[in-house]
């Protein structure tokens, strides 16, 4: 975020460690409990495969947004980023397509943010049901979802109004209190002797798996999917500019917190494949059975309520960090100053409102359309339509890192930490796989996983009600100057 804008990013300029870096992105971790069950129907085993690699990927890419977000140290992350970069040639052009370009990216990124709010609701009413034995269907099914998730907004409404930011110490807590329970649960399994290593090498993919063309397309789509939870530690290279000494900083952050994450997903996938023989009896509740087995009746419940803490916290990552984005837009003029307003704590109220209503609707559409209309829709519904926007976000803001690289523009910008030479190159193969692979195959993924389009559809019509919204700002830029729009109380 721009300095001259008077709202602080957290208050963390130039002034985090790596260390404080490395711990913002240790949520990551969380972010499989979603797709366990889902993905594990097309692949089983081969699920450690598809994680790892996943992770690894990582590594390729965020090496890039490392270097990135330090050459542009005003930029709010990857949105930031790739705004600044796709700049319009013709300012006297509203609609200038580079301009729609980063902005469109902003936006996608938003959208693979933003529903981590509904999807770790849903998936904590699925946790509570399983818990206690809840015999629930149709209308109260839904509304057991639907009371969670007011019960969330309001609180993360709340204590974000009152300026509690996800900043380096908070992340450090967050980081803690996300990892300690997964491990004591998934490590109860090994040392009690749940875990057979025969439930991995006899089912290393789902019955009938011929590596045929469709297997193929949908292992692509596992990987499609993978990355929106397995590559997400790129919020330690996302504080680039905050540390205290980039260009040393950075690579710490990244290497150290990738390690971790790459032990962690293998460790998680391990554990719930080498120990829960059916995942069907449980479905998106994994880890559940594990906690039954490993801690008894009172134990179970201690550990999966120290669990759906951490959903709470990592709930509250994806809502303040969706907020910042859709700040960051309307101060590029990318969407209405409505969402400028800030109170007096600078917390983007109006974008934390919106975020809030935007979220209890998601839950509503896919809650009704799972639970009372009977589709199968499921948090899974809002993932997958969530991943494609992460690979459209992500293959912009890949794209935009070799624009930097290759344009004279920005070649002879000073770049505190440098991915390796060459880097653009691979980078450019990362982008054509993001569109032309991982985004198309995700899509048949969600369409033979549900059984129908309605993931497909509901990502389409969100990502691409952005360009008549988008067309009608620049049409209508508000001359409301800034301040008054921050409208602090």
């Amino acid at each position: 975020m721009s300095e001259e804008t008077g709202v602080a990013e957290g208050g963390l300029k130039r002034s985090v460690s790596w260390k404080q870096g490395m711990f913002i992105a240790l949520g990551v971790p969380l972010l499989i409990l979603p797709s366990l069950y889902d993905v594990s129907s097309i692949v089983w085993g081969l699920c450690i495969v598809v994680w790892c690699l996943s992770v690894i990927q990582g590594f390729l890419q965020n090496l890039a947004y490392g270097e990135m977000v330090t050459v542009f140290p005003n930029a709010t992350g990857l949105p930031g980023c790739a705004q600044t970069v796709f700049q319009p040639k013709n300012k006297s052009n509203p609609h200038d397509l580079r301009k729609f370009v980063g902005a469109f990216s902003a936006w996608c990124y938003w959208f693979a943010w933003c529903p981590v709010v509904a999807i770790f609701t849903m998936l904590i009413g699925d946790y509570l049901i399983r818990m206690f034995d809840l015999e629930l269907a149709g209308w109260a099914n839904l509304g057991l979802y639907l009371a969670i998730g007011l019960c969330i907004v309001i609180l993360m409404y709340v204590l974000g109004s009152r300026g509690l930011e996800g900043g380096a110490k908070l992340g450090t807590i967050l980081a803690i209190i996300s990892i300690v329970p997964i491990v004591i649960i998934i490590a109860g399994a090994f040392v009690t002797g749940m875990f057979d290593l025969d439930l991995i090498t006899d089912r290393m993919t789902a019955p009938g798996w011929s590596w045929g063309f469709e297997d193929l397309v949908l292992l692509f789509g596992c990987f499609g999917l993978a990355q929106w939870s397995a590559c997400a530690w790129e919020t330690a290279a996302i504080y680039g500019p905050e540390y205290k000494e980039p260009g040393k900083d950075v690579p710490k952050a990244l290497f150290s917190c990738g390690l971790i994450c790459l032990f962690m997903y293998f460790f998680v996938s391990v554990g719930v494949y080498g120990s829960v023989d059916n995942l069907d009896a449980y479905g998106n509740a994994a880890l559940v059975p594990i906690a039954e087995k490993v801690f008894g009746d009172l134990g179970k419940y201690v550990a999966l309520f120290l669990l759906i803490v951490a959903m709470i916290l990592v709930i509250q990552t994806g809502f303040l960090g969706s907020s910042r984005t859709l700040f960051s837009m309307a101060q590029e003029k990318n969407l209405p100053s409505w969402f400028l307003k800030v109170n007096k704590f600078g917390m983007p109220t109006n974008a934390m409102l919106f975020v809030s209503v935007f979220n209890m609707l998601l839950v509503l559409i896919v809650g009704y359309s799972g639970c009372v209309a009977g589709s199968g829709d499921t948090n899974m519904t809002i993932l997958s339509a969530s991943a494609m926007g992460y690979c459209i976000a992500n293959g912009i803001a890949l794209a935009a890192f070799v624009k930097t690289r290759r344009d004279a523009k920005f070649k002879g910008l000073d770049r505190p930490f440098k991915a390796p030479r060459g880097w653009e190159y691979l980078i450019a193969v990362m982008v054509v796989i993001q569109f032309c692979v991982w985004l198309p195959c995700l899509i048949y993924w969600s369409y033979n996983l549900s059984g129908g389009l309605m993931p497909a559809i509901l990502g389409a019509v969100i990502l691409l009600l952005f360009i008549p919204l988008w067309w009608y700002v620049q049409d209508h830029k508000d001359d409301v100057s800034e301040d008054k729009c921050s409208g602090k109380e």
